[in-house]
């Protein structure tokens, strides 16, 4: 058996519902990231999502789907503000991409759901740029659940990218619905939680009960992306021991968690707070060794220069409180150190 295949809501792509993240690849060197892709491809994955704002991740896939690129699917972003900004992001993507258009071109976590007349001139950008021939269809990704259901409803948008894995809500449950039954195509970011779903096997089964639903998995490591290629022919299922790890995952992690999103920062004090904010977690649910190097033990000394201005609070797309997640999280980590807490 393999993976199914999914029609991506009214763009009528059509791809393994398996698919490659690439914001993580601004971090692998060049030959890696190449490498990496260009074995996701001949695995069996067809679609990449990319963005502006993620470095060089751009200028990788288009240096690793040179002279192919009517084999792929490739879905980019603009954080844009403003007209002339968004003609400059993707007239840059296409650049970078080697390629004359883009499949899917999304509003990056615009601050409101653009539509045409709104005064922004932002929707009116992506319809010219789709009579241009620049991009075939018009996407939008958000972690507000209001925004999101306002793209639905508006009929404007091709596609949603949302974040989604066996950790979300029944609201956020109800946004996949509401896609399918207006042909919207649903992205699932964030398919791991940021990295505090540990089971790929169990996160990618949860989500293939869902036939409208794309996951991009981030992926920066070759044994990553052997992991989910793994899955092409052979897709997990959803047995009992899954269904119990997820379980007593929800009853973990459901709450006042840092998914790790990073729209928090940049923090005035150079707190990273996207991991510092979960460090707890994330030390407990993969091995500690990795995250108590004497580089890590910096990084959460630095907690101590948060003067809570709030910035960061009133940037939080879930709401949360990170400087009083600092605090707590700083004192947890200093316990693990002094061997008050055990982790593996």
């Amino acid at each position: 058996m393999k993976t199914p295949t999914l029609t991506l809501g009214s763009t009528k792509i059509s791809t393994p519902q398996n698919a490659f993240g690439a914001l993580p690849v601004q971090r692998a060197d060049t030959e890696t990231a190449i490498k990496i892709i260009r074995k996701a491809y001949t695995g069996g994955m067809t679609f990449y999502d990319t963005a502006r704002a993620y470095s060089d991740s751009e200028e990788k896939l288009g240096q690793a789907f040179k002279g192919m690129r009517d084999k792929i699917f490739i879905a980019s972003k603009t954080n844009a503000r403003a007209p002339e900004q968004f003609w400059a992001d993707l007239d840059t993507s296409l650049k970078n991409l080697q390629t004359d258009y883009i499949d899917i071109y999304q509003f990056h976590w615009p601050p409101v759901c653009y539509k045409p007349g709104d005064g922004t001139g932002m929707y009116e950008c992506m319809l010219e740029a789709k009579k241009q021939g620049k991009i075939r269809h018009i996407g939008i990704t958000s972690h507000v659940l209001s925004t999101a259901r306002e793209s639905i409803e508006s009929g404007l948008y091709e596609t949603l990218q949302y974040p989604f894995c066996y950790l979300s809500s029944d609201e956020e449950i109800e946004l996949v619905k509401a896609c399918a039954k207006a042909d919207v195509g649903f992205i699932a970011m964030k398919a791991l939680a940021g990295g505090l779903i540990t089971d790929s096997a169990a996160a990618f089964a949860y989500i293939a009960q869902y036939d409208n639903v794309l996951p991009i998995w981030g992926i920066q490591s070759e044994c990553e992306l052997d992991e989910f290629l793994s899955f092409m022919n052979n897709p997990p299922k959803l047995t009992d021991k899954h269904k119990a790890l997820i379980k007593n995952d929800r009853r973990v992690l459901l709450g006042e968690f840092c998914r790790g999103c990073g729209y928090c920062m940049p923090c005035p004090k150079d707190i990273r707070i996207n991991m510092c904010a979960r460090m707890s977690l994330l030390i407990r649910r993969a091995p500690s060794a990795g995250f108590l190097t004497p580089e890590s033990q910096e990084m959460m000394e630095k907690i101590k220069d948060c003067t809570k201005c709030g910035l960061c609070k009133t940037k939080c797309p879930y709401d949360l409180d990170p400087p009083e997640l600092l605090v707590k999280n700083y004192e947890d980590y200093e316990k693990i150190l002094a061997g008050e807490i055990q982790v593996s």
